[in-house]
């Protein structure tokens, strides 16, 4: 049976210039590195989405409605439905003093933020440094491999998986998730460990947020965390 919107599916996905043969992006680990494009900083496996609600570039948004579970598609994607055209009156210059105040040295190709919009830098020279306001992927045709991993049936995985992208380093089988009171409430166990992460307080009021939302009938969600104390066996004569 086709997806439908309102699907809960694990995408995997790689994103390759079509003029290039250059894979620009990919949520496979060994692609990556194949191509290059490797980070350590980046999580690699397939991705949580929710059809007709996650931010998805309209041809893929149009295929992935006519797909199934496990089925393997490429789509091409032309500017005009990807990124869009590339706009010369997005490149600007401006003195490299902006930079000096921030404490910045900016380098080409470096990514930078000017007055809340994302930047790239494509030349400095004689005081003055020349910017892209374009996004990096505007006037490229794309060609996108897609296979859909996986359709999230259970209330307990789809929210297992909102939880993940919150503390993406997680596995999925770490993250135990149960209903009760009819499913109003929400007890999510978590490895003890993720109270060292930095924000853990912000992030589990996103993923309360989150599940507030999606979960109309959700009235309360508790966390638990699990303390293996451990102790060493006293020897027989020890006990004496």
């Amino acid at each position: 049976m086709p997806l439908q919107k309102g699907d809960y599916i694990l995408l995997d996905y790689t994103i390759v210039l079509k003029d290039e043969n250059k894979i620009v992006q990919t949520t496979n680990e060994e692609k990556a590195k194949e191509a290059g494009i490797y980070s350590p900083d980046q999580v690699y496996e397939p991705r949580l989405v929710i059809l007709g609600e996650t931010k998805l570039l309209e041809p893929v948004e149009e295929a992935l409605l006519k797909a199934d579970v496990g089925q393997e598609l490429t789509v091409e994607v032309p500017p005009e439905k990807g990124f869009g055209q590339r706009d010369p009156s997005k490149i600007k210059t401006v003195s490299v003093r902006e930079f000096y105040r921030i404490g910045k040295i900016p380098r080409p190709g470096d990514l930078v933020e000017i007055e809340g919009q994302q930047a790239r830098v494509i030349e400095v020279s004689s005081g003055r440094v020349v910017l892209d306001f374009n996004h990096p992927l505007a006037g490229k045709t794309l060609i996108v491999h897609l296979k859909v991993v996986k359709k999230l049936d259970r209330d307990e995985d789809r929210i297992r998986y909102l939880v993940k992208q919150h503390l993406p380093r997680l596995q999925p089988e770490s993250i135990q998730v149960s209903l009760s009171n009819g499913g109003s409430v929400v007890e999510i166990k978590l490895p003890v460990d993720v109270l060292l992460l930095d924000g853990i307080g912000l992030r589990k009021a996103a993923i309360v947020d989150e599940i507030r939302k999606r979960f109309p009938n959700v009235k309360k969600v508790v966390f638990v965390y699990e303390f293996e104390i451990k102790r060493e066996e006293l020897k027989p004569e020890e006990k004496k």
